[in-house]
């Protein structure tokens, strides 16, 4: 049973990303223009018992949890407060506290209702956009707009809700016209000036076909996938890493887990109404066929032999679902080239890998000797596949990659690492100490179970140092935590982001009765879908979670977002609380010593260092615009703030350059993978240059030389 377990747990990937005011809520999808109410009963009925029954810890339904399902939708629908006026949120009120109810009987009267006021609110918005964009703005008053939703109240009524979108669009045109203004004053060629008058108009024009694109990816949001948002409203209120897939998203779920997908290997691109290939992925079915190009447009997409879809005016990701297909499929693309010549193009489907996201190495020259440094950017794991990529053994490869090539220490780099499966945890943990437990995982209401590397020996048992920041989560957390429990290796960075929960996805299906079941599969019904569900918690060695807390460093490193209330686990008022449970006995490895003196040794030197003074200052910076500092409307304002951000971070990329590199190299054994063509060797480079430029590196390297040389 544990070794079932240990080969399915899967940590899924944390995405974090900046809610903006709009769009914020497009990320979910689902197939059909709308869902009927029996569908809806079902869903969200089969969603309830799957929580209720498999949940680590389900939240009474209670009046409490129906307000933070109320919160929480209207939130994601309108987290810029530019559709719903404050008497519309009144009227809503009185669903605040009977979404539990509905959940009980399978009706969603609050959806109902929301959704009439949210499609009048989309129309409502759209003229008021349209009217305050054909008035000439003037940048001289000293008025402001508040951009954080969460700081804004609802407007009083339609005349302030106008008010607001007229500032709305006044800000976004500010931003264009100093964008214009100073792209003319910077021009050379000698052509003929315009007037501010006219570049006001140019920059109103381009806002307002911006505008006319976005509502109409508005009115495409339709109701089914405004259900499936409401739906996630729901799950999210038990806890944030509870997730409603559609089976749309459950497919791109899959393809984010596995690190490759089945599709023609090209980059895409939408600009100006017009879908364009930016780039061919070396290797890749597109690579192999040779005659797709950068620049092509594709205009026509047709499956094998069938009659073509004229895509020209479709979204993109409309596009691309056409072209993604099933592995050794055919597709058809019919592309007008920059000339004006057309081309029909057969493409057959195939793998494409998403390389970005596996492991690499290089040789770093430290004063103790070389210096290996590994890359993770996930805990990527193919278990759709036969004989797919997994993380734990291609870190096992770049460890004896480095070992030959004389690395006497290693730094293993997680930040913004999210996560992924539970299993390479454990066994890239078992390359570092001899044997013993790596996590504990506890489900509902049982007794913890303990993941163990019960294989004896090392891999690797020099000096080790990982690399954390807010930004690694989950999975990166168990491992930097098992080496700082095991005292085996220094944790360096910024504190972990503080997610200590175990997911499984299961399909909806699988939670219906047997009977049910049976009836669905016999009319052909189309998937529910899929839940991500919370269903255990995961504990470091010594007893600890890293649920909210995460992992704090043993040396810590300034970093711009630290001070961020909107970073890390601690975000969400849903987060499960942090708790402990019994330790679990382990011979310590003993590697690390002196920490407090490698900790002081650093401190000092950053107390010196110019650029890390810079960041501490950009972090304050940050935080002062996270508390609701509005933005000048005013254009003398705004360039004086927009200079003095420009000079802070054109000071800070100035100190990085000018700073004394480190010396990194790529490992011999790599040559012919990078040499493989030209693409290939120009996207080396710029990793190494990167590297090399890298503050927090150049000072975890000057840490390993420390600790590698402390007696």
């Amino acid at each position: 049973m544990l070794e079932f377990m240990k080969k399915k747990i899967v940590i899924p990937l944390l995405t974090i990303a900046a809610l903006g005011g709009f769009l914020a809520f497009r990320q979910v999808s689902t197939e059909g223009k709308t869902v009927p109410e029996t569908r809806r009963q079902l869903i969200l009925g089969t969603i309830m018992k799957a929580i209720n029954e498999g949940h680590y810890s389900p939240r009474p339904l209670d009046d409490s949890f129906s307000a933070r399902v109320w919160s929480r939708y209207l939130d994601q629908l309108d987290y810029g407060k530019q559709y719903f006026t404050a008497p519309e949120i009144a009227a809503l009120k009185k669903y605040q506290y009977t979404i539990d109810d509905e959940l009980k009987t399978g009706g969603s009267p609050f959806f109902d209702a929301v959704d009439a006021y949210f499609e009048k609110g989309i129309d409502r918005a759209e003229g008021f956009s349209k009217e305050a964009l054909k008035t000439p703005f003037t940048f001289t008053a000293n008025d402001s707009i508040m951009l954080q939703g969460d700081k804004l109240t609802y407007a009083a009524d339609d005349a302030a809700l106008k008010d607001r979108w007229r500032k709305a669009m006044k800000y976004r045109v500010l931003l264009k016209y100093v964008e214009l203004k100073d792209a003319q004053d910077k021009d050379t060629t000698g052509a003929k000036k315009k007037t501010d008058v006219a570049l006001e108009q140019e920059a109103r024009e381009a806002i307002a076909k911006n505008q006319t694109t976005f509502f109409r990816k508005m009115h495409k949001l339709d109701e089914a996938q405004r259900f499936a948002l409401f739906v996630n409203a729901v799950t999210g209120a038990e806890d944030p890493h509870t997730d409603y897939f559609p089976p749309k998203d459950k497919q791109r779920f899959d393809e984010a887990m596995a690190g490759s997908f089945s599709g023609i290997g090209a980059q895409l691109k939408e600009e100006d109404g017009k879908i364009q290939i930016t780039a061919i992925i070396p290797g890749s079915p597109s690579w192999k066929q040779g005659e797709l190009k950068a620049n092509d447009e594709i205009i026509k997409v047709a499956q094998g032999s069938a009659e073509p879809e004229d895509v020209q005016g479709w979204e993109l990701e409309d596009v691309v679902s056409k072209i993604r297909g099933k592995k050794g499929s055919e597709v058809r693309l019919t592309v007008r080239r920059p000339d004006g010549a057309q081309k029909v193009i057969p493409i057959t489907r195939g793998d494409v890998l998403m390389e970005e996201t596996f492991a690499k190495s290089a040789l770093i020259q430290g004063k103790n000797g070389p210096i290996g440094y590994i890359t993770l950017p996930e805990f990527y794991a193919d278990f759709t596949t036969r004989n797919g990529r997994h993380s734990a053994p291609d870190v096992a490869v770049e460890i004896e990659k480095l070992k030959q090539a004389g690395a006497k220490s290693i730094i293993f780099d997680l930040r913004n690492n999210g996560g992924g499966s539970l299993s390479d945890v454990v066994d890239i943990a078992g390359f570092f100490i001899d044997k013993g437990p790596v996590v504990q995982v506890r489900s509902s209401q049982a007794a913890p179970m303990t993941l163990r590397d019960d294989k004896g020996g090392t891999l690797f048992d020099g000096p080790l140092i990982v690399m954390i920041n807010n930004g690694s989560a989950s999975a990166s957390e168990i491992l930097a935590a098992a080496m700082q429990d095991y005292n085996r290796g220094l944790i360096v960075g910024t504190n972990s982001f503080g997610k200590g929960t175990v997911q499984k996805v299961i399909g909806l299906e699988e939670v219906l009765d047997p009977i049910t079941r049976m009836k669905m599969s016999a009319s052909n019904e189309p998937s529910m879908g899929a839940l991500k569900l919370t269903m255990q918690k995961f504990y470091r060695v010594n007893g600890g979670s890293t649920q909210l807390r995460g992992v704090a460093p043993d040396v810590t490193l300034p970093d711009s977002y630290e001070l961020l209330d909107e970073i890390g686990e601690r975000r969400d008022k849903a987060s499960l609380p942090w708790d402990q449970i019994a330790p679990l006995a382990i011979t310590k490895e003993n590697r690390v010593r002196n920490v407090p003196a490698l900790a002081a040794h650093s401190k000092a030197r950053l107390d010196k260092n110019e650029v890390f003074r810079l960041i501490e200052s950009s972090a304050k910076r940050m935080k002062a615009r996270e508390e609701g500092k509005a933005f000048p409307l005013n254009e003398k304002v705004y360039r004086q703030e927009l200079t003095e951000a420009n000079a802070l971070s054109k000071k800070l990329e100035e100190m990085e350059k000018s700073g004394t590199p480190i010396a990194v190299s790529s490992l011999k054994a790599d040559e012919a993978q990078i040499s493989r063509d030209s693409t290939t060797v120009k996207k080396n480079e710029d990793w190494l240059k990167a590297l090399k430029k890298d503050v927090y590196l150049s000072e975890t390297v000057q840490i390993m030389n420390d600790m590698a040389g402390a007696k």
